[in-house]
């Protein structure tokens, strides 16, 4: 488990330093899970690896909120001033990404089911 927690740790740091020469134009976090995707993908790291991590992370998810939900709560102050702009940001962003998979979803439904039937 420890080989797995130095290989996700590596591309986090990799992640952090290609962010940090961009000027965190993309988040070091998304950067360093890109790579980490590309290299599982193209077979330089072996899932095995960090497969034990990865489910001990997912399993614990909710603890990675906390930090976010005590932020909330400290800015109540400006949520309360504009409420109505989150409300209809959360509510236009929530409906795009269920139309987006949607469609994404049917397209690739109907490529396999034609792909399956030539």
């Amino acid at each position: 488990m420890l080989g797995g927690i130095f290989i996700i740790m590596a591309f986090y740091l990799l992640g952090e330093c290609c962010a940090w020469l961009i000027n965190d134009f993309v988040p070091g976090s998304v950067l360093g899970m890109m790579f980490l995707f590309l290299a599982l993908s193209m077979r330089w790291v072996r899932p095995e690896r960090v497969r034990p991590v990865a489910r001990f992370l997912c399993d614990n998810m909710a603890f990675f909120f906390l930090p976010a939900g005590v932020g909330i709560i400290t800015s109540m102050d400006v949520l309360s001033r504009y409420w109505d702009i989150v409300l209809v940001v959360g509510t236009v962003t929530t409906l795009l990404v269920l139309i987006v998979v949607a469609v994404l979803q049917q397209w690739q439904e109907d490529h396999r089911t034609h792909g399956k039937t030539n």
